[in-house]
């Protein structure tokens, strides 16, 4: 389902997304364009993997000089995505980072993984990892001339999807 509110939001819509922010429910709500996009909080069998892939990646970035994070705003304030994960080459003050070598996708149900590809692109991003909890499944993207392009592996990291899916100790389907 898709909901989309054309112009300023209705004081009941404006005051449901104050709402979600003051309980720290937006933590990967996102600005298309100045158009809001209000993201539930993942199924718990994706933290699992989460947390598995900064402990499997961590150590790998650290030797390629990266910079390991969580979900953080790429982008600027009114035209954001929100990755599961992100490995920098730097840091600074702000709350939205211009860019990242790799940001880490963690594909739940009916979410947007593949439309952001394009931003990402824009925003110079290096590479991108998407990771299928469901069935279990890891992809590899690296920059082409005009898009990302399926890469097997990644460059930056010295992974590849086969090796680190092998890694990642998956989550039973629930019964």
């Amino acid at each position: 389902m898709r909901t989309v509110v054309i112009g300023e939001p209705p004081p009941v819509v404006a005051e449901w997304l104050e709402g979600r922010r003051a309980r720290g429910q937006d933590l990967f709500d996102e600005v298309w364009e100045g158009e809001y996009h209000v993201v539930p909080a993942p199924h718990w069998r994706h933290g699992v993997v989460d947390r598995q892939l900064a402990e499997r990646l961590g150590p790998r970035a650290r030797t390629a000089g990266l910079i390991s994070s969580g979900p953080l705003n790429i982008g600027i304030a009114d035209d954001y995505r929100v990755p599961d994960g992100a490995f920098l080459r730097e840091v600074g003050a702000s709350a939205f980072v211009p860019t990242a070598a790799i940001v880490a996708e963690i594909v739940s149900p009916g979410d947007e993984t593949y439309d952001k590809f394009g931003f990402y692109f824009a925003r110079g991003v290096e590479e991108v990892l998407v990771v299928h909890v469901s069935p279990p499944s890891v992809e590899w993207y690296a920059r082409g001339d005009e898009s990302f392009l399926r890469s097997g592996a990644s460059t930056l990291l010295g992974v590849t999807e086969d090796e680190l899916a092998a890694e990642i100790d998956w989550p039973d389907e629930p019964t």
